[in-house]
């Protein structure tokens, strides 16, 4: 574990990111003003937790390499000084009261807008140099090597997600008040919407793709870590092989919800009014995800017990080879 955590500019942004959340925390109590319809701290905060997240996951990340380490070393540094750039802003623009995103309404929020967007893009590279690294690194379970290559490739395209909400809706083309970019797909930001995340309940939400696809940094290595610890105990029931199993499993489901959410936003439908092809594809989703996890769960019993008789395990079902 120790050497997971050595970079040291990673580990400083996280740490300055948990004295921050405290600040912001503070100030959301003392400053009512809000903005879009929520309180105008609450998108620092909301960013203070991600980025600190995301600095000790890529910390954690690089400290995995054998190869391309100075490279990556060199991408997380990078990536610091461009996370702290955005953060900058954005505390900047809540302490004034104005929107930070999309604000292109004077030549300065315009320059200040466009240095956001480019720190953003700089980070998004520097991430794919750091994937490039963990391909050319043995990973040791392989499991594990499965959850963390494939998290951090569903994390870039959810970080590359954020691109779909730059360009301006037809409604500021029509009538331009200084905003180009929006959240919201089919209304305007700053209506009804989740408490704290502010994601629409009345129509899509872009955010929550790119959410989501971000987070498959943190979730799927998890995921093969949980797996990895449930197997000190029942080491025969969940061997390396059903680990395996499991974590494809999970890439796959992971990664066809991402399409789905992505879709659901983009045809203006809300996260918490699901309906049409959208619902039956979310319940065909999770009732395949099921039926795989029961069969893994069947052949793994089957094995074990054939271990038991010294008899050969019986033949795996076919389906399962969709998750191998």
């Amino acid at each position: 574990m120790n050497a997971t955590l050595r970079h040291r500019p990673l580990i400083a942004l996280a740490a300055l990111m948990a004295v921050a959340l405290v600040v912001s925390g503070i100030a959301a109590v003392i400053d009512g003003r809000t903005l879009t319809g929520m309180n105008i701290w609450f998108k620092p905060i909301k960013f203070e937790i991600s980025i600190g997240i995301y600095a000790i996951t890529l910390s954690w990340l690089i400290g995995q390499l054998t190869r391309m380490r100075r490279l990556a070393w060199v991408a997380g540094t990078v990536s610091a000084v461009g996370l702290v750039i955005e953060m900058v802003i954005i505390v900047g623009y809540a302490a004034v009261g104005e929107t930070s995103h999309f604000n292109v309404s004077t030549p300065m929020h315009t320059a200040m807008w466009s240095v956001m967007a480019a720190s953003i893009v700089v980070v998004w590279i520097m991430t794919l140099i750091v994937a490039v690294a963990l391909f050319r690194t043995p990973l040791g379970d392989r499991a594990r090597t499965i959850a963390i290559r494939a998290g951090v490739i569903i994390a870039i395209i959810g970080m590359g997600l954020a691109f779909l909400m730059t360009g301006p809706t037809a409604q500021q083309l029509d009538d331009f008040q200084g905003i180009a970019g929006a959240h919201a797909v089919g209304v305007e930001d700053g209506g009804a919407g989740l408490p704290i995340l502010g994601w629409s309940t009345v129509a899509g939400d872009l955010r929550i793709p790119h959410f989501i696809g971000m987070h498959a940094l943190q979730l799927l290595p998890l995921a093969a870590i949980g797996l990895e610890l449930f197997a000190r105990r029942w080491p025969r029931l969940l061997n390396a092989e059903v680990r395996r199993q499991v974590i494809w499993l999970a890439v796959a489901v992971y990664a066809l919800a991402l399409v789905l959410l992505t879709w659901q936003a983009l045809i203006g439908q809300s996260i918490v009014q699901p309906g049409g092809a959208v619902l039956v594809s979310g319940l065909a989703l999770a009732g395949a995800a099921v039926a795989a996890a029961l069969l893994i769960a069947v052949n793994a019993v089957r094995r074990r017990n054939a271990e038991r008789l010294g008899e050969p395990a019986e033949a795996e079902s076919p389906v399962l080879d969709v998750v191998r």
